[in-house]
């Protein structure tokens, strides 16, 4: 399955679209202005609330959490590494590595040792734009969620 993650470029606060390969918008995420770190929720389209990503306070590796209903189902953490930005996500549905390029643009998911599926940035866009690939029967909204996780862990650490 294919989706396309599409930050809003002039918006006050963090704002992304869902879309699927038809461009039909399935999920919106909108960040809270005023909080102490990050928040954001991921909505359908019909304003109800999937899941919503919250950003630790830490030192210098990033941490961010995503919940549903106040249930807490992943934990994205930053590991150090040189070169090669590298993730892990301890989550509901299984231990999730990611690991991406030299310019932060390609990750691949692999759970378990095993290739799961790919998330690729788009070099010239306004705003970040990702195509997400995942199999078919997997939960959509908590991979965007995901996504939406490591933009926000790789690209806007030092805003």
């Amino acid at each position: 399955m294919k989706l396309y993650i599409k930050q809003k470029a002039f918006s006050i606060g963090d704002k992304y679209d869902i879309y699927d390969i038809n461009q039909n918008i399935v999920f919106n995420v909108e960040s809270e202005l005023f909080t102490i770190g990050a928040k954001l929720h991921l909505m359908d389209t019909l304003g109800n609330e999937l899941y919503y990503i919250r950003k630790r306070i830490t030192f210098m590796l990033a941490r961010y959490e995503i919940y549903s209903k106040n249930t807490l189902y992943a934990v994205v953490s930053q590991e150090f590494s040189f070169f090669k930005p590298k993730l892990v996500v301890e989550s509901a549905y299984g231990r999730f590595n990611i690991s991406g390029n030299f310019l932060s643009r390609d990750y691949d998911i692999t759970k378990n040792g095993s290739y799961f599926g790919s998330v690729h940035k788009k070099w010239l866009s306004w705003g970040d734009s990702y195509e997400l690939d995942i199999p078919h029967n997997e939960d959509a909204a908590f991979f965007c969620a995901l996504v939406i996780a490591i933009d926000n862990c790789l690209h806007n650490e030092n805003d």
